[in-house]
């Protein structure tokens, strides 16, 4: 993969400004660290983005996330390894970032508020509406995740 642009970033500060400290929001929301890495990851396999599913796959497992929980996180509605409140997280995330064909239905929308209060309802949003956007920039303008060697060695075996 060949990137198109080299560091979009550099390319409008001023956007970049404004998503860091929505982040920043985000993460001072009171939503749990590993609830916001994992809608970010889930959203990221949708949309392909191999920056961001690096990103916050590596995350995760600093934070103690199991493996298996990573490995089984696409087919999350038939696994028993997340809570209620990660499973309401995850199908609101399916739906926004799938808005298109979903049109964020009234039941994803009853299983949110079964789980979140309303602030924490519009905090999941945002959440969702930024790493989307980030995924549009990474998977858009194809910027490259790090490679660590190890890795390296196995694509070259």
């Amino acid at each position: 993969m060949i990137p198109r642009i080299a560091a979009p970033y550099k390319l409008f500060p001023d956007a970049i400004k404004a998503m860091t400290a929505l982040e920043t929001a985000i993460k001072n929301s009171g939503l749990e660290h590993n609830l916001i890495e994992l809608v970010k990851y889930r959203a990221s396999q949708i949309n392909g983005c191999a920056f961001c599913i690096h990103m916050h796959t590596t995350d995760l497992r600093a934070h103690g996330e199991s493996e298996m929980r990573l490995y089984m996180l696409t087919a999350w509605r038939e696994s028993p390894l997340y809570s209620d409140r990660e499973r309401a997280a995850l199908a609101w995330t399916e739906s926004l970032t799938l808005l298109a064909a979903t049109g964020a239905p009234d039941s994803d929308y009853e299983l949110l508020k079964s789980e979140f209060t309303e602030t924490e309802q519009v905090s999941l949003t945002m959440l969702i509406g930024a790493i989307n956007v980030w995924n549009r920039l990474q998977v858009g303008f194809r910027v490259l995740h790090r490679v660590d060697e190890a890795d390296k060695a196995h694509a070259t075996a």
